[in-house]
């Protein structure tokens, strides 16, 4: 605990701030006295950096609301910020330790103790999961010993996060909870998930060790997935139950209340009665508790406290993200000591990830995997971390919020062996990971490239393929092969396309760039092909780029461009012809719509009348092109549309004969939005010669509504909440696969005998294309939206991406085994507003895909 500085702030709401007790790389926690004077607090305030993020906005609210559900009993009740008054939540201030310190201090506890612990928090988790939810949130860190008993103080994923350190040269880790064998063999987390954790923390709790899941985190994913606990250690009397629990079968494993039940007959509040913690333990609570209420506000100047060195001469100190639950060491009444307050080394543990270094790393839920870029700001803040200190048994217990200064310790020498190298980490280098809506507050994947000022990924010091990375863990997303991000001062790309799996190519109002795909390297940027907004193949050796008024074709070595075509030249009888974004590319033919103004002349009058006025009339056509023989092959007058005039048609389907087609909702004349009474037209053309075959409507698909098409005569779209299967040659239903009241199909994507489904209740899935038979359905665990999650097939086929606005989710596109999540707010633009774009992903050959998300991109191997 420290004095409050000059700029902290005085007041949350109706608590006056007392002192800091701690700041991390996102939230300050302060002990405070509320309106009563007579109660404590502990207020944790996010940092105004996150606090202005969108998906760290939806995660605070989110655990807000779950915690003020499941209130009462060992579950604090918090305040929350009203809106508009940043984020911050207060939960009354209990004496407390958490379990890991319980253990470091007095070592395992009784047999009786670790019945009303466990009796506690199975109470607890059979209230959640009669909810319908899951806990996920149980760890060594986020159980308070407290003298009443025990206390919960986060809730879901983010209760896993536990600690989160700052490390030397600006990483970032985090220590996480444990996964169970369904979420290492890629299944989802259930009831059942909380009872294995259960049984791991109860023979923590009764022999100061943690059976299948300690060690490096590959091997305890292996032996919680298939090993045999070893539970000698623990008391006879509860040895069958924590077997039970660490079941390898879901289905084996007891029910929450059974296991309340078992433990304590009477309630463990009736257990608890008279005491139930070791002298050590209860003396250090009580020793707590009288030092947080002898505190008073200052009267004086506040003192500015201790300066925050540089990042590259820091040591780690705790850094746990906020949330309504406060996470581990941010609950009421409770302080990470000195050391981190971890058992062993505190600078080396095995369920430890790092970032931008070597170590340890953790397996975890996927329920609880992306990543975050944390702005330089943000991650910079957070203090030096105060030499180790004495090991608790060697000296008498005062925990370290309520002592005056922390033991005049000499600092360690920087080691020779381990010189600091590379560049300073930037604001787009530090990685740490949030997944949105339900998932959870975690660190993923692995050492990922720091990026450079000029946008290249200074990962790659040659040009040599980037090597294959370590197979991830489950959940955790793969390690990027590289990391490229354009330079903030440069326009935000238009457009992102892939060139013959060599280059990926971007543009913008500026230029185009092209990447190198295998390095992650700046190849070229070209200013003179500013403005393009598609970019495509024409054949093996030239890039071809779609701008507003001309099409060009550039040398994929140089980016020089060796063809150019202006409209005006080559469309001969469409004179200042305006273009809709492309409809559509097969082979080396691509389609457009295009149109342009005449003028209709008024018919000569009649003796003795004026003569009218001329009129503007325009005309539009549908364009087939050639791109590597670069002429045109068909074009066809079709209706015009809204003005200006030119319609924009979208690509259904591209079939051996022919090609389906829909315009865009918003290029629809008004005339023919009434004609279609809510309705979409689909055009058919012949793919030869542009002859227009046939206009249809398919059920009640909306003009803007998902429609997709197949090889074999059939076309998906979105019927109010259920999606339905037509054959095109007929309209004839053939298929509907029903949805729920807020469900509302995306546009799906057909590969091989599946078609993959994607809905805004964040929901991915396959089905028979023939039959419409479901075979797997998932959730992406992205609180619901306005919009789908928009589908990307592997070039493999065997993994399927989902990305929207707060994430991308890979799933085995067989089964839809959930393989991993990412996240990455990007780094905020110069004037402070974070990116809100959202993500896009490429496919690239066979075993990768490029992740965009506006100015970053990441490369990510894929099956």
């Amino acid at each position: 605990m420290e004095a409050l500085r000059q700029d902290d702030p005085r007041r949350f709401g109706p608590y006056t701030t007392l002192a800091r007790v701690r700041e991390s790389a996102v939230a300050v926690h302060f002990l405070a006295r509320g309106a009563d004077r007579d109660g404590l607090a502990v207020v944790t305030a996010a940092r105004p950096a996150l606090a202005s993020v969108p998906a760290f906005r939806r995660r605070f609210w989110s655990e807000a609301r779950t915690a003020e559900r499941l209130a009462g009993g060992p579950v604090p009740r918090p305040d929350v910020s009203p809106e508009g008054d940043g984020l911050w939540t207060a939960t009354a201030y209990v004496p407390a330790v958490t379990l890991s310190e319980a253990i470091g201090l007095a070592g395992p506890l009784p047999e009786r103790a670790v019945r009303v612990l466990g009796a506690g928090l199975a109470r607890t988790l059979s209230r959640v999961h009669a909810s319908g939810a899951v806990f996920q949130g149980l760890a060594p860190g986020t159980v308070l010993v407290a003298e009443d008993g025990p206390r919960l103080t986060a809730f879901g994923p983010l209760g896993a996060a536990a600690h989160a350190e700052a490390r030397e040269g600006g990483q970032l880790s985090v220590r996480l909870g444990y996964l169970t064998p369904e979420q290492v063999e890629g299944q989802e987390a259930g009831p059942a998930s909380d009872l294995f954790v259960l049984g791991l923390l109860l023979a923590y709790a009764a022999t100061g060790t943690t059976p299948l899941a300690d060690g490096p985190a590959e091997e305890a994913a292996e032996r919680i997935a298939h090993g045999s606990a070893e539970l000698d250690s623990v008391p006879v009397g509860l040895r069958a139950l924590i077997a039970g629990c660490l079941s390898k079968d879901p289905a084996g494993r007891p029910t929450a209340g059974s296991v309340a039940a078992e433990l304590a007959p009477e309630g463990a509040a009736d257990r608890a009665q008279g005491g139930w913690l070791p002298a050590m333990l209860a003396a250090a609570v009580t020793d707590q508790a009288a030092r947080a209420r002898a505190l008073e506000p200052p009267a004086g100047p506040v003192d500015d406290g201790p300066r925050v060195p540089p990042v590259e001469d820091r040591t780690p100190t705790d850094a746990v993200p906020t949330g309504a639950a406060l996470p581990d060491g941010g609950a009421p009444g409770h302080v990470v000591p000195p050391g981190g307050g971890h058992d062993g080394d505190p600078d080396e543990d095995s369920r430890t990830t790092r970032f931008l270094g070597t170590g340890a790393r953790t397996p975890r839920s996927d329920r609880a995997t992306a990543q975050l870029t944390l702005p330089e700001e943000v991650t910079n803040t957070a203090p030096p971390r105060l030499p180790a200190a004495v090991p608790p048994r060697a000296q008498p217990y005062a925990h370290p919020a309520f002592t005056a200064a922390p033991p005049a310790l000499p600092a360690a020498a920087p080691s020779a062996a381990a010189p600091r190298t590379g560049p300073v980490t930037g604001r787009r280098a530090l990685l740490t990971a949030v997944a949105a809506g339900a998932a959870g507050l975690v660190l993923g994947g692995a050492a990922v490239a720091a990026l450079g000022s000029d946008g290249s990924a200074s990962a790659t010091t040659d040009e040599k393929p980037a090597a294959e990375p370590r197979p991830a863990l489950p959940g955790r997303p793969p390690e990027p092969r590289w990391t490229y991000a354009r330079p903030a001062k440069a326009p935000a790309p238009l457009t992102a396309g892939v060139w013959q799996d060599r280059l990926l190519v971007l543009t913008d109002t500026a230029g185009a760039t092209a990447v190198d795909l295998r390095t992650g390297r700046k190849v070229w940027e070209r200013a003179d092909a500013a403005g393009a907004q598609s970019v495509l193949t024409a054949g093996e050796d030239l890039c071809f780029l779609a701008a507003p008024t001309e099409f060009l074709w550039l040398s994929p070595e140089d980016g020089r461009i060796r063809h150019r075509v202006r409209f005006a030249d080559q469309f001969d009888g469409v004179p200042d012809m305006k273009v809709a974004p492309l409809t559509g590319q097969s082979g080396s033919v691509l389609w457009f719509t295009g149109s342009h103004t005449v003028t209709v002349r008024a018919p000569k009058p009649k003796k003795g009348k004026k003569r009218g006025k001329d009129t503007q009339v325009v005309k539009a056509y549908f364009f087939a092109y050639d791109v590597v023989r670069r002429e045109e092959v068909w074009r066809v007058a079709v209706p015009a549309g809204r003005a200006p005039g030119t319609p924009a048609y979208r690509l259904i389907a591209a079939r051996n004969a022919d090609l389906v087609v829909r315009q865009d909702a918003g290029t629809l004349t008004p005339a023919d939005v009434r004609a279609g009474q809510g309705k979409a037209v689909f055009r058919c053309f012949d793919r030869t010669t542009g002859k227009p075959l046939w206009n249809r409507r398919f059920g009640t698909v909306a003009p803007g509504g998902a429609a997709a098409g197949d090889q074999e005569g059939r076309l998906f779209g979105a019927v109010g909440d259920d999606l339905g299967a037509f054959e095109t040659g007929s309209g004839k239903p053939l298929w509907t696969l029903n949805g729920t009241a807020s469900s509302v199909f995306g546009t799906p994507v057909a590969a091989g005998a599946l078609l993959h489904t994607t809905n805004r209740d964040q929901e991915v899935g396959a089905v028979e294309r023939a039959t419409g038979k479901v075979l797997w359905r998932r959730s992406t665990e992205v609180p619901a939206g306005d919009g789908c999650p928009a589908l990307t097939l592997s070039g493999s086929g065997r993994t399927l991406l989902a990305a929207d606005a707060s994430q991308v989710t890979a799933f085995a596109a067989a089964d839809g085994r959930r393989l991993w999540k990412f996240q990455d707010i990007g780094a905020p633009a110069p004037e402070g507003a974070a990116v809100t774009a959202p993500y896009r992903v490429l496919a690239t050959g066979k075993t990768s895909v490029v992740v965009q998300r506006e100015r970053a991109l990441y490369a990510f191997p894929v099956e």
